[in-house]
């Protein structure tokens, strides 16, 4: 671990070495600073290669070390930089496969580059809310020119190192090597070791013909695009201190702008996010060398909507898939909507002919469950109904092969129950995609009682590879996403009870931050979806208080988008959402039945009855062992439901605005005769961290 020192002929090598991507940990500094400080004291030694061992040059910062009092060590990456500043031999950066963030801003401090073909190249650094703080601003556009860098900082992406070698004028690749990376970083430093002076990418002059308009215009671009987001606009900031005062100013200008970002809600949110994506991996008693099973070919139970989409997953991934339905049309309807997405995205230009066809040459059908029975994995995606899961799962516990992993889609119903069907508990597991699932990076892990360990270690694994953001949920009634969704759908009603409409209510929470609003979402997924979870959960629960209006708007046959009539009105062909006074009439006189007196309602008011019902759930659903992290939570709804980025989540959000807070407007919401007491009662577990100062993360 660390960095390894050897010589070949007159040029000392430097290899970075921390798997998995050699982050500049505090050993890898300490090993880059000492290997240097050897190379510059030895006579032989007329040259300097650093490269990187493994996958990576350098992914930049070790995110193992955030936190901790070894990220800010000596020497932190800014010495190291200014120590192959002032390098008096020659210092090569020989990059491939990834240079990014501080390793890309450490490659830039050296004096010559050359790189593989293929290496991905990016300063990401404003997607955790951040700008580089090592010079990426000031040094990036000397090499690449203003425009260039400037599109690189403010998106993060990376660009392949033979794009950026083509383009006229850079001066970031001396070289792309071709064949042995190493060899040819060798001999290039070999060629340079007697050049004199040593061309430092501080000393480049930096232009543009029209500095101050194409700032302006850059600026107030990013500004409309970057919206809740304060990074993208302070990386225009930086760059233009590039452009305007001296190299030291403008590293100073740096600084300040990355400290600044550094404490704001938004960028805390987005390290919030950017970690429990990594730590939704890891389950607490499943180790990460837990053995996983093979998934080779893969089965899915229905051809509709969900069952088409899950579908895609698998075959994007390269992965076979066998799609059984009851009926040939129903099989036909699928397969032919699956050709149709692809078709979009090749005439959008998002894949190539040769790539569908390949796609499509991996899905089989069967109206036969006797021809399943080899998959690897069987998915489920039936009718929400548990009669319905059973008649499956009996089947499938009779077709399928051994150590065949059987999965339900369901979003709702118990998977233990679903598990009790079959033979084999240890083997049934839930894997809740959500619509569209092809589209959706989200999916729900449910892990029932008797799940084994390598069936949950290979569909989290699996969901990795399906590009998915895969999180563990507990058994329980809605598992994390939607039994928390229940009590936010229970005070969108009451709301529009007490005064609100529709529209104001779908407003407040857009204006938050939400990508769509409770109503609209309603319209969107189906309102009969909700009225028929309805009748299941309360049709023996006459305490469970809820607002009889959305049932009342599907006895009118408003189902939403699909049958062109929801909370708003649909003209054909459109999605715009048009307030409909049909609704109004209908809310207004439920009001007059029960003797409300309708008020004004503040946003205010609105945006927090609607995320504290989420977070009062989200601490039950912690203190019950359904999700073993707040993380994890975020993770839900940050990837399935629309919660804003910029804000972390409703766990993440309630920290920043302090749990005694929370709980002190919950007592103000409990007061409320026309909402519910009870459910305002903070969780035990908010009551307790609220009580102690602490939160949840």
């Amino acid at each position: 671990m660390g960095a390894h020192y050897e010589v070949r002929g007159n040029v000392a090598v430097i290899t970075l070495d921390n798997p998995p991507v050699n982050g500049l940990g505090y050993d890898t500094r300490v090993g880059i600073a000492t290997g240097v400080e050897r190379a510059l004291a030895d006579a032989a030694v007329q040259a300097i290669v650093l490269t990187g061992a493994g996958k990576a040059f350098s992914g930049g910062a070790d995110i193992k070390e955030f936190g901790s009092p070894k990220a800010g060590a000596e020497p932190n990456l800014l010495t190291l930089i200014k120590q192959l500043d002032a390098a008096t031999k020659p210092v090569v950066a020989a990059l491939h496969s990834v240079a990014m963030g501080g390793g890309l801003e450490l490659a830039l401090g050296a004096h010559y580059r050359v790189a593989a073909p293929g290496t991905a190249v990016a300063l990401p650094e404003v997607k955790i809310g951040l700008i580089p703080g090592a010079g990426g601003t000031q040094r990036l556009p000397r090499v690449l020119g203003v425009e260039t860098a400037l599109n690189m900082i403010v998106s993060g992406d990376p660009v392949k190192s033979e794009v950026l070698a083509a383009l006229p004028g850079q001066k970031l690749f001396n070289k792309i090597i071709e064949g042995n990376l190493l060899d040819g970083a060798v001999a290039y430093a070999q060629e340079v070791s007697q050049a004199r002076p040593l061309p430092r990418v501080r000393d480049m002059k930096l232009s543009h013909p029209n500095a101050d308009a194409y700032i302006g215009f850059a600026r107030n671009m990013v500004k409309g695009m970057a919206k809740n987001f304060p990074a993208p606009v302070k990386c225009v900031d930086a760059v233009a201190g590039a452009l305007k005062l001296k190299f030291d100013d403008g590293m100073a200008n740096e600084l300040a702008l990355f400290q600044g970002l550094m404490s704001t809600p938004e960028c805390k949110a987005l390290r919030h996010a950017f970690f429990g994506e990594r730590a939704a991996s890891k389950i607490p008693d499943v180790p990460e060398g837990t053995p996983q099973r093979k998934i080779e070919k893969i089965a899915v139970i229905g051809a509709g909507t969900m069952g088409g989409g899950i579908s895609m997953n698998f075959l994007n991934a390269g992965i076979p898939v066998v799609m059984l339905e009851m009926k040939q049309d129903a099989l036909d309807r699928g397969v032919a909507t699956i050709r149709k997405n692809y078709e979009a995205q090749v005439q959008r230009g998002k894949l190539k002919q040769d790539k569908l066809d390949a796609r499509m040459a991996l899905l089989s059908t069967t109206l036969d469950y006797a021809d399943i029975g080899s998959a690897d994995m069987v998915i489920e995606a039936v009718f929400e109904e548990m009669g319905v899961k059973e008649k499956v799962f009996r089947k499938l516990d009779e077709v399928m092969k051994a150590g065949a992993i059987l999965a339900s889609n369901t979003s709702t119903l118990d998977v233990n129950a679903i598990a009790a069907f079959t033979k084999r508990p240890q083997d049934v597991i839930g894997t809740h995609f959500f619509s569209p699932a092809n589209v959706m990076k989200l999916l729900e892990v449910v892990r029932g009682e008797k799940t084994a360990k390598d069936v949950l270690a290979t569909v989290m694994a699996l969901g990795k590879k399906i590009k998915k953001t895969a999180v563990v949920s507990g058994v329980c009634d809605g598992f994390i996403g939607n039994r928390m969704i229940e009590q936010y759908s229970r005070q969108a009603g009451f709301l529009i009870e007490e005064g609100a409409t529709p529209e104001q209510v779908d407003k407040a929470v857009e204006k938050f931050g939400f990508a769509m609003g409770p109503f609209r979402m309603g319209d969107l997924a189906g309102n009969d979806i909700g009225w028929a979870i309805r009748k299941r959960r309360y049709i023996d629960k006459p305490e469970m208080r809820y607002s009889k209006t959305a049932d009342l708007l599907c006895e009118m046959g408003r189902y939403g988008q699909k049958t062109g009539a929801g909370w708003y009105d649909y003209r054909p062909g459109q999605r715009a959402a048009i307030p409909s006074k049909l609704v109004v009439e209908m809310v207004e006189k439920h009001r007059a039945a029960q003797g409300i007196t309708p008020r004004q309602i503040s946003d205010d008011e609105i945006v927090h009855r609607l995320v504290y019902s989420l977070v009062n759930e989200g601490a039950k659903i912690l203190e019950e062992g359904i999700a073993s992290k707040a993380s994890d939570i975020d993770m839900v709804y940050l990837t399935g439901y629309g919660f804003p980025l910029f804000r972390g989540g409703p766990m993440c959000y309630a920290d920043q605005v302090g749990l005694y807070n929370v709980v002190q407007t919950m007592k103000q919401f409990a007061a409320n005769p026309l909402d519910d007491a009870a459910f305002w009662q903070p969780a035990p577990l908010l009551a307790k961290l609220a009580a102690e100062g602490k939160s949840f993360t």
